[in-house]
């Protein structure tokens, strides 16, 4: 700093230092006497991370080290929390193929339907799912050729929404062929496709085939008529190889350890720079991800940043479980200020999270949603009468307590559930968020279950519990002691009851078993 000082004269530097010492007067015309004490740093400041010391607002070395460590604990949680969407959509392409569908043409279908033994958050048990991924600097442009009446959509290695397929989709559920071109693209773009223009090479693209007319007629329309090739091979496809998740023991979750940041750094170094906003990339370089750059913390760095995914992970799970609906969280319940537990899946039914304004991006709304979900689509967070589903979930019981598995507990549907397909409720993990591993290899219970029992005046009580209450064998979901779970009531075609909420679910209700 000897250069900076040099250049002030004795005079003016007698002038700079009586501001810069609180209470010394100032003897230059014009200016004021005293310091605002609000703006001084005191010599030692008691605070979270312990007693902060200065000299005259200098910090020490031990205080500038802590701050720096508490510094770079902030960016990691902050970077766990906003990098959970990458994490996530890569944990879904490695799952698929740690099940060996790696190129394009080789596809998961869970043709005998999803059950408990994969891990994949909160996937259903009552639809066929269909799970292409896409690589776009390993093929280039690519070509879907999607089944008519299928639904779903594309999202991007950043699990953002990019074009849906069916009838949200330009193909109207009448089927047809898209054309996924990569980032900066400036060949040739052929006629007679729907173009889908991604800010990243990886793709996920989820499907969903309805078994109204059967299992086994859906999962044959699926194979007939799916085809996933690069365009460069049009000609000449490869034959498709459908691979079966149904019965499968694999994982698609992210981790919640120091491997995270790992993970995080191999979709920031595999995908293009313009995938992330200047201010995402700057904030995962101060953690040591940087494009091309590798990622090699040193014991201090790893150490703070196994401390700061145990937060972030904490963090995320406090936001679902016990959202500030009061706060950031506001437009979450399914049943606004009756202090009810049912939530939906998105804040105020928005799936880009980017508040009622479309401007004030809702971090705390994108935590809760791809923590515990998968998917991204505005068309599933449009309610239909009729058609399509929508969704409650309950995270804890009517007191607000966790799920306990060594308890029972009773739901209650009041007489005439508003749908015009089904109703199901389905268990989950709390460690997992994938479906509870029981006894019961699919574990729901709905309208569509063989010999659910109807109370006399056309209501229904379900029970969770380890043992089902006698009488009630068909309506019971088991539970394991030891273990926490929450629950997804899900209505498909819901009728207006539902979305105008003049019918509703009871809550979780604990009860005494004799």
């Amino acid at each position: 700093m000897k250069h900076l000082g040099a250049r002030f004269s004795g005079a003016l530097l007698t002038s700079i230092m009586a501001v810069a010492q609180p209470g010394m007067a100032q003897e230059t015309p014009g200016y004021n006497t005293e310091i605002p004490q609000g703006i001084m740093t005191p010599d030692e400041v008691d605070s979270s991370i312990g007693t902060l010391k200065f000299f005259d607002g200098a910090p020490y070395p031990e205080t500038a080290e802590a701050a720096y460590d508490y510094l770079d604990r902030m960016h990691g949680v902050d970077a766990f929390l906003k990098g959970m969407p990458g994490a996530s959509a890569q944990g879904l392409i490695k799952g698929a193929h740690s099940l060996g569908a790696v190129e394009a043409h080789q596809v998961v279908i869970f043709d005998n339907l999803m059950d408990s033994n994969s891990l994949f958050l909160t996937g259903n048990t009552s639809t066929v799912y269909v799970l292409p991924d896409l690589d776009l600097k390993r093929d280039g442009p690519t070509v879907v050729e999607a089944p008519a009446g299928m639904l779903g959509a594309f999202n991007d290695a950043w699990f953002r929404y990019v074009q849906d397929v069916g009838p949200a989709g330009p193909d109207k559920g009448e089927g047809g062929k898209y054309l996924v071109l990569p980032p900066g693209y400036e060949g040739d773009v052929p006629d007679g496709y729907f173009v889908v223009e991604p800010k990243t090479y990886t793709l996920w693209l989820f499907m969903r085939a309805s078994i109204a007319d059967g299992l086994e007629a859906a999962v044959q329309g699926v194979k007939d008529n799916l085809r996933v090739y690069p365009l460069s091979q049009k000609d000449n496809p490869p034959e498709m190889e459908f691979i079966s998740g149904s019965g499968k023991v694999f994982n698609t979750i992210h981790s919640n350890d120091y491997s995270f940041y790992e993970h995080l750094n191999e979709v920031v170094q595999y995908e293009p720079l313009g995938m992330l906003d200047q201010e995402t990339r700057g904030l995962f370089a101060s953690i040591g991800i940087e494009k091309g750059k590798p990622f090699e913390p040193d014991a201090r760095m790893e150490e703070i940043l196994t401390d700061a995914v145990a937060l972030g992970n904490t963090i995320a799970r406090s936001i679902l479980w016990y959202p500030r609906v009061d706060g950031e969280m506001s437009g979450i319940e399914v049943y606004p200020g009756d202090d009810s537990a049912w939530m939906m899946g998105w804040v105020d039914k928005n799936v880009f999270f980017n508040g009622a304004d479309g401007m004030t991006m809702n971090s705390a709304a994108r935590v809760t949603f791809h923590y515990p979900y998968t998917a991204v689509t505005p068309a599933m967070a449009v309610t239909i009468p009729g058609a399509g589903s929508d969704y409650g979930m309950a995270y804890v019981d009517a007191s607000k307590q966790p799920l306990d598995g060594s308890k029972t507990y009773r739901v209650h549907l009041p007489p005439e559930p508003p749908v015009n397909n089904f109703w199901a409720l389905t268990v989950y993990d709390n460690q997992t968020r994938s479906q509870l591993q029981t006894s019961q290899l699919l574990p729901s219970v709905g309208s569509q279950t063989e010999g659910i029992r109807m109370n006399d005046d056309g209501s229904y009580d379900i029970y969770f519990g380890p043992e089902a209450p006698d009488g009630y064998e068909n309506n019971w979901l088991e539970t394991v002691p030891g273990k926490g779970w929450f629950v997804a009531l899900r209505m498909y075609g819901p009728l207006e009851p539902w979305i105008e909420k003049t019918w509703r679910p009871g809550e979780v209700e604990l009860v005494e078993m004799d």
